[in-house]
């Protein structure tokens, strides 16, 4: 029989314990704002040391309130717990993360610095070192988001709404939670947001062979959560019509 090992790095689910929610968090897509807001939810404080947007925070330091749970642990709650994440336009995530934690950060994270990123490299660099990284070595900020959310392709959330449509699929999502029985969170607050808009993304990705790369190593986040819109576009930062979140069934 083969056994699999799990430690706190699979752990990505955010379990109320009172409640029946859980939160896939997914770096780079509103994940502080989404934990302020449901940090509203909480009867108690968390413990003073500990910072709301967290992951150790809703891990152990909630007063018993949350845990954190792997996507085979959230999967097995989905008849009985509503479980919510949101998505981001891969090449948007990788560029924000490429700014925020390798130029505006005066350190790297230990999983970035095995990678073989280094501060301030050029961004060909770095799209290269990414593309040529395993999932199981990547730093969680350029983890893929199927990687987070899904199990053999299938995603574990029931809702998925999308940083592009943030404002609207946050009030669809409170309406979800309203019918589903669940406190309302309120209006999401915006908490560590550093970029206004996607103008920036053809500085980045300005040749084909770029766009092949990031293409290449999110294709399934590009395949299960925007398979409607050619991946060049999304390179560009084109603006698309997202109406609707992602529910599967």
């Amino acid at each position: 029989m083969i056994t699999t090992t799990t430690t706190t790095l699979d752990e990505h689910f955010i379990l109320f314990e009172n409640i029946p929610l859980i939160y896939a968090r997914v770096p780079k897509v509103a994940n502080s704002s989404v934990k302020a807001a449901l940090s509203k939810l909480l009867e108690l404080p968390p413990n003073e040391d500990c910072r709301i947007t967290a992951d150790a925070t809703w891990r152990k330091g909630t007063k018993g309130q949350t845990s954190m749970v792997n996507a085979c642990a959230a999967r097995r709650r989905r008849s009985s717990h509503f479980i919510f994440s949101f998505v981001r336009n891969p090449f948007d995530r990788l560029v924000s993360a490429y700014n925020n934690k390798l130029v505006e950060n005066d350190h790297l994270s230990p999983a970035m610095v095995h990678m073989g990123l280094e501060q301030n490299m050029p961004f060909d660099r770095f799209l290269e070192v990414v593309a040529a990284t395993p999932d199981e070595e990547l730093d969680v900020h350029l983890l893929p988001q199927s990687s987070i959310l899904c199990i053999n392709g299938l995603p574990v959330p029931s809702y998925i709404g999308k940083l592009e449509a943030m404002d609207h699929h946050w009030q669809l999502l409170r309406r979800r939670m309203l019918q589903a029985g669940l406190p309302d969170p309120g209006n999401l607050p915006r908490k560590n947001v550093r970029r206004s808009d996607l103008s920036d993304l053809p500085q980045y990705f300005n040749t084909e062979r770029q766009i092949e790369l990031g293409a290449n190593r999110y294709r399934d986040d590009l395949n299960i959560f925007y398979r409607t819109i050619d991946p060049g576009v999304l390179a560009r930062g084109e603006q698309q019509t997202i109406h609707h979140p992602i529910e599967p069934p």
